[in-house]
Order: C-alpha cells, then sequence, then structure tokens
C-alpha cells in the first residue's frame, strides 16, 4: 500500500508556501518532497500598480497626499534591453529577429562589452539631472531661465503706428484656476507686464489667456494702450521725495543725485529703467507687503502725484531753493513764480520732504560702529579733533548766508 501524501500550507516571510510530505506508513515520519513558493506581494503587480499604491485615488480625491500624487514615475529598467545582460547573447525573437533572409538565426554568444556598465550609471545620473535651459545674460530675467525679469519686445503696431523703441518686461507670469459648476477647474495663464520707451513713457496691464504666450502677447499689447507721461527731474531721476502705499504696500521713495544708481527692490528698478530712471533710492516697508502688481500700481501713483519744482513756486507763490547734502548745502535756485511771490509766515512749515511724505517718516536703522570705537587711541583723537568738530560746516553755512 502507497504512503499516504499530505498536503498543507505554511507562511513564511509573508510568503505562502505549498509543502508536500510523505508519511511512512511503519515509522509515522514526513519526509519533504517537494515545495513550491508562490508569487510574493512585489511580483504579482506590475510597476503601474504599485506607483498606484503610493498615492492612492481616494486619497487625491480628499485633498491629501497631494505632493505623493505629483511624484513623477522612476523607470528603474531605463537602459537595458530584454535579451540583454552581463553575457553578450544573441536571443531569436528578444533582441535579433528570428528570421534574416531565409535563415533562421541561431541563439549564439556574442564578444563582452566592458563599456555596457558605465553606458547605463550614465543613463541613470541622465534621469535625475533637471533640464536647464541656458540663455544668454542680456536676454536673461532676474529670476533666471524664467518669464519675470525677462524681456519680450516691443509691443504689436497698432495701423500705422510702430512703437519703436520701447520695450517690455515681464514682472509676473503665473497660472491661476477657476471653479465652475459645467466644465470644473478651469485653469489659466496670468501675465502682468510694464512697457515703456526709457525716456518718460510706460504703462503696464495684465492678462489672462489659456495659452501662455497668448497671455503675455494680450498683457503687452494692453499696456501699450494705456500708457501715460512721468515727469523727470533733469532726465535722470524724479522730481523730489515721496510716499505712496497700495493695500499693505508702503514706498518711501528718495531723489538721489547722479551717478548714485538705482538702489530699490527688483520689479522697481526694472519699471524704473523702462521709465529713463537712472538715480534713485526706494525702500519698502512692512514686511511681507511685497505684492508684484500692489508695488507696480503704488509706484505708478506716486509718479503720476508728483510735482515739479515749477509747478511748487506757482502754487506757493515762492522761489524753491534747493540745499543737498552732495553740493555742501550750497543753496540752490530751482524755479521762481511767474508773479509776485509773497511773505513767508513766521509759522508756515516750509519742509516739504516731510510734507510729501505726509507726516510719515521712514525707518532709520542706527550704523554699526567700528571695531575701533573702544580705542583709547580713538577716544584720544577725538578729545583733540572736538574744538574744531564744527569748522568746516560752520564755514559752508556762513558762505551760503552771505550769498542769499
Amino acid at each position: 500500500m502507497a504512503a499516504p501524501m499530505r498536503l498543507f500550507f505554511c507562511r513564511f516571510n509573508n510568503t505562502l508556501i505549498h509543502r508536500y510530505r510523505h508519511v511512512a506508513p511503519s515509522t509515522g515520519a514526513a519526509v519533504n518532497l517537494q515545495s513550491e513558493r508562490f508569487n510574493s506581494f512585489f511580483n504579482r503587480y506590475d510597476a503601474s500598480q504599485l506607483w498606484d499604491g503610493v498615492a492612492p485615488q481616494g486619497m487625491k480625491r480628499k485633498g491629501r497626499g497631494k505632493r505623493i500624487g505629483k511624484r513623477k514615475r522612476t523607470d528603474l529598467n531605463r537602459g537595458q534591453v530584454i535579451g540583454e545582460g552581463e553575457m553578450n547573447m544573441v536571443w531569436p525573437g528578444l533582441n535579433a529577429p528570428v528570421l534574416k533572409g531565409r535563415e533562421i538565426v541561431q541563439q549564439k554568444e556574442l564578444p563582452a562589452n566592458p563599456e555596457r556598465m558605465q553606458q547605463l550609471i550614465k543613463i541613470r545620473e541622465s534621469m535625475h539631472k533637471p533640464r536647464v535651459l541656458s540663455l544668454p545674460g542680456l536676454i536673461r530675467g532676474y529670476a533666471g531661465t524664467r518669464w519675470p525679469g525677462m524681456s519680450i519686445g516691443p509691443p504689436d503696431p497698432i495701423m500705422d503706428h510702430k512703437f519703436e523703441g520701447f520695450d517690455t518686461r515681464v514682472l509676473e507670469y503665473k497660472t491661476v484656476s477657476n471653479m465652475t459648476a459645467l466644465f470644473g477647474r478651469k485653469m489659466k495663464f496670468s501675465a502682468f507686464v510694464v512697457t515703456g520707451n526709457k525716456n518718460g513713457i510706460a504703462g503696464f496691464a495684465k492678462a489672462k489667456a489659456v495659452n501662455g504666450r497668448s497671455a503675455l502677447k494680450q498683457a503687452k499689447n494692453k499696456a501699450a494702450q494705456r500708457l501715460q507721461y512721468i515727469e523727470l527731474y533733469d532726465n535722470h531721476t524724479v522730481c523730489h521725495n515721496m510716499y505712496t502705499e497700495e493695500r499693505r504696500t508702503r514706498i518711501f521713495i528718495e531723489k538721489k543725485q547722479k551717478g548714485y544708481g538705482l538702489v530699490c527692490q527688483r520689479v522697481l528698478k526694472t519699471i524704473c529703467e523702462l521709465i529713463g530712471i537712472k538715480d534713485m533710492y526706494a525702500k519698502i516697508e512692512k514686511r511681507g507687503a511685497r505684492n508684484i502688481q500692489n508695488l507696480t500700481k503704488a509706484f505708478f501713483k506716486a509718479l503720476a502725484n508728483q510735482e515739479t519744482a515749477q509747478q511748487l513756486a506757482e502754487r506757493e507763490k515762492l522761489h524753491v531753493v534747493e540745499y543737498r547734502k552732495e553740493m555742501d548745502n550750497y543753496p540752490v535756485v530751482v524755479a521762481s513764480p511767474s508773479g509776485d511771490t509773497r511773505t513767508i509766515q513766521p509759522d508756515e512749515d516750509l519742509d516739504f520732504e516731510r510734507i510729501y511724505y505726509e507726516g510719515k517718516v521712514p525707518l532709520a536703522r542706527p550704523k554699526k560702529r567700528p571695531p575701533y570705537y573702544k580705542l583709547d587711541s580713538y577716544k584720544k583723537r577725538c578729545f583733540v579733533d572736538y574744538k574744531r568738530r564744527n569748522q568746516y560746516k560752520a564755514t559752508v553755512t556762513r558762505r551760503a548766508a552771505s550769498e542769499i
């Protein structure tokens, strides 16, 4: 009589195994005759199903796991071909045709390729390298290879008028969405640009479109229809110090001498280059209030409301005299009224810098003391120079008073 066969299941490391045991009738000892291992979890599912398991669809619908859902699928078999391995073999039907003419291709071994592993490593490393778009320095904006700060050329001609000498820069470029009841979430591109001829004429506009290039083109042409003239002082700076605000954005603008340059935020610097302002200082106060559109609106509002020296002289019926630090506070008559002048009242406030700042004072941080400030030799020098500390300023003030 044949010995009975017993079939049972066991689980080892989450793997289901069939084991067949032969039980001897006399002794009752079991001897393993055959074992069969089922596929594990990683062998039962293909790569696409495993990647979907990283971010379940239910989590995406409920708004969780957004970053995981955007994760790119990595091709772990990139660079490898089915039928090719460390042994360079010809497998008919895999890496070679079955028939070559009228002859059947035979399986054979080819010479080894020592550079195969190096080629695979090079292909795998190229998967993780981000694509970098190289642009010349004159074309690249302040955001690298992205659109902000980049030039998109002059506006399109309108009838016979061509915008010669104009240039357009992108200030903001982003994607926006709108939730609709019929079509769901609709995505669009939003472009905010400024255009100018670098000689006192500039304008800004915003446009949205389904295509990014269309949004840039619409914004550029819309800005060309909203141009405004901006008065400049001596064709290089603003007319006077100003304060402006738009919502939470607050800007203090200072008039500077020739050669000072543009010391301001990069968006304001781009706008100044298109307007033709070469020397200016601007300080944005209140942290977290650097919205690009609010910055542009506030700056253009301040430039539109500025007052020239001649307009100030006509309004106040007084001579406008300018004292500048780089000229040793020597008085210079900038403008005079066309008619008669009036008498200045004793309690009249003529500090126009404070008037244009609308009663606000920009934050002035104290300067850091030099490292030699506590040395005894420096204190001794200060004691020696104490008597003539204001001698130069007093001389300049006396000379200025004698000229008036």
